[in-house]
């Protein structure tokens, strides 16, 4: 009987979201793949460090509290991480290698050596793809995955709260279509603020991130007492435009534990006290403020990214 991953949380993410290999792109990005293939080879036998998104992964995986082979394994093992890279196969033996360094279960992976791996996301039926290659993560989107391009040079997150995954999301664009964002770029913030109130009643549209907390919020109630997850709505709404956000959340019967209406502050040293493993938004000016503080991504949606 083939296995399946139906109804786990399925991650997908790049071998350079996942560990740090920087100093070894700087030879792909040369051009040259036999030289970076080598290099790799090389350093087998030297694990590579945690990069951007390791936290986040190793706390997920955190998640899984049944070894493999008992009876209950399938129900007991919610959380799948998949290596999606466009590293080649030999440089794919570091990257389990190191994986298995740090203790990571991750048995899965697909390397192309080059070309975009995102199409393999739909027969694993993945709920977030984590990628360097905004491309990649643009396709992905498109496809109707959830997906962020991580930032490297982002601050990885501290360790502070080892039984607690922490996720921060932006709102519009992110988990909320980007309805209201389209008025505040067209019309101004008084229109953007009467436009919010007039709807506060009626439910934003869903945003690519949707099924991500939606997957998470499932994880967290069929979870293990060692782990939890903890969310952030963090935004730079204000009043009286916070209802409309809310009353959406509560119609589609998603919680998150925190809720931030910004009103324009920096959202840097807001996101920096709650210490996210992970932080998405699809503003390129948030995000590289975020990630002078936290780990973060760019989530290339909406009329932002247009």
């Amino acid at each position: 009987m083939a296995m399946s991953l139906d109804g786990k949380l399925v991650v997908a993410i790049s071998s350079r979201a996942l560990f740090d290999f920087e100093e070894e792109n700087e030879v792909f990005e040369q051009g040259d793949d036999r030289a970076y293939m080598k290099l790799q080879l090389e350093r087998l036998d030297i694990p590579a460090k945690p990069g951007v998104a390791f936290s986040l992964v190793k706390k997920l995986l955190a998640f899984n509290t049944v070894r493999d082979d008992s009876p209950d394994a399938a129900m007991s093992q919610p959380v799948e991480v998949v290596i999606l890279s466009r590293n080649d196969p030999v440089s794919g033996m570091r990257v389990f290698r190191s994986a298995q360094h740090y203790g990571l279960p991750i048995q899965r992976g697909s390397f192309t050596r080059g070309q975009s791996p995102w199409r393999y996301l739909k027969p694993l039926h993945a709920n977030l793809f984590l990628s360097t290659h905004l491309s990649d993560v643009r396709a992905a989107l498109e496809a109707g995955v959830p997906a962020a391009q991580v930032y490297p040079q982002s601050v990885h997150a501290g360790d502070a709260y080892p039984n607690e995954v922490r996720i921060a999301f932006d709102g519009d664009a992110v988990l909320f279509s980007d309805e209201a964002e389209r008025v505040y770029q067209s019309q101004g913030l008084s229109a953007f603020q009467k436009h919010e109130t007039d709807k506060a009643q009626q439910p934003l549209l869903a945003g690519p991130f949707k099924p991500l907390l939606a997957a998470l919020q499932r994880l967290q109630q069929s979870g293990t007492p060692r782990m939890r997850i903890r969310t952030a709505l963090v935004t730079a709404r204000s009043a009286p435009a916070h209802e409309r956000a809310i009353r959406t959340l509560m119609n589609w019967n998603i919680e998150v534990d925190e809720a931030m209406f910004l009103g324009g502050l920096d959202k840097g040293e807001f996101l920096r006290e709650f210490e996210p493993d992970f932080f998405f938004d699809d503003q390129t000016g948030h995000v590289n403020s975020a990630s002078k503080h936290v780990p973060s991504g760019h989530v290339a949606s909406g009329v932002s990214n247009s």
